[in-house]
């Protein structure tokens, strides 16, 4: 080959390169199964809609400066598109604002903000899946007991609308159960562990356990099994890990509550592309929970859902 025709072969690989969209995918965190999840669908997207992904995010849920932080650079560098689940529904108004006049759309997913400063919010059915979670414990408990909530952390709009609904479906559906405790894990394992075995103590005749994420499912059924307790006190869960899917094998946790993490990262990359390739996406796009027994387990449709090809997108 020519010289000159192999520096315009490079020429132009380096055009295409220039001309590739990079969208921004800012998560809650990016140190759980679940975030990695996420990652691995958002990066599948960016593989089929020929998009760069930047995948950047605070290693804790509770690092909510760190998050507005990796907005506002993204927002500098003046990338085509972002998505972000928001740590704290309050926290992002301002940086919002200044996406929107950058003129820079926004996908919000997984958990909410108080602004109107977006183009979609894609999320779990949050609180649909919190009444999910009651009905499937009333069932359990037969209509009658004392439960108590490991709660995530405040300002969590997700987790608060899975807590909203559960409590509102005990309150409608099953009047003779009673919510006795809340506690917040503040999306760390210890401390719903913590939190739990304090519950636990002062709630000596307590007959069931609803936990609102996964620290806070954790943490709840690693209480009980040290207090010999798992199998005695009815347990939903909520998310998924190679953990908690141990712990349902084993009677533990007697139902898990399951989003679809890839498929969360994988639609909200898609609504990004459906605009910057012209299109109007939907504001709100809402996705179906699964509560799983450990009967389900040996659904392929259950095991595909639970256990996502990681290592298929992921560095």
């Amino acid at each position: 080959m020519r010289a000159s025709a192999l520096l315009l072969l490079l020429v132009c690989a380096a055009c295409n390169r220039s001309a590739e969209k990079r969208v921004a995918v800012i998560p809650k965190a990016t140190s759980s199964v679940f975030w990695q999840s996420v990652e691995a669908g958002a990066l599948a997207a960016g593989q089929k809609y020929h998009l760069v992904v930047e995948w950047t995010g605070p290693p804790e849920e509770t690092d909510y400066s760190r998050q507005i932080e990796i907005l506002d650079s993204m927002i500098a560098r003046h990338v085509d598109a972002i998505a972000i689940a928001a740590a704290e529904r309050d926290a992002l108004s301002n940086a919002l604002d200044r996406a929107a006049r950058e003129n820079i759309p926004v996908t919000i997913f997984d958990s909410g903000v108080n602004s109107k400063n977006y183009m979609t919010f894609l999320a779990t059915d949050n609180f649909g899946a919190g009444k999910m979670a009651a009905r499937r414990l009333g069932e359990l408990l037969h209509g009658k007991g004392t439960v108590a909530e490991i709660q995530h952390a405040p300002g969590s709009q997700s987790t608060g609308e899975r807590e909203r609904g559960f409590e509102s479906v005990m309150a409608s559906d099953f009047p003779n159960i009673h919510i006795v405790a809340r506690q917040y894990s503040m999306s760390d394992r210890a401390k719903g562990m913590t939190v739990t075995e304090n519950i636990l103590t002062a709630n000596p005749d307590l007959t069931g356990l609803f936990a609102s994420s996964e620290p806070s499912s954790v943490g709840a059924a690693q209480a009980l099994k040290a207090r010999g307790l798992n199998g005695k006190i009815r347990f939903v869960a909520f998310d998924s890990s190679q953990g908690l899917v141990d712990s349902l094998k084993d009677g533990t946790i007697d139902a898990l509550v399951a989003q679809d993490p890839f498929r969360i990262g994988f639609e909200a990359v898609g609504t990004l592309a459906e605009k910057l390739n012209g299109g109007q996406p939907k504001k709100l796009v809402e996705l179906p929970a699964t509560v799983i027994s450990k009967a389900d387990l040996e659904k392929p449709e259950i095991h595909a859902l639970l256990f996502p090809d990681l290592k298929k997108y992921l560095p």
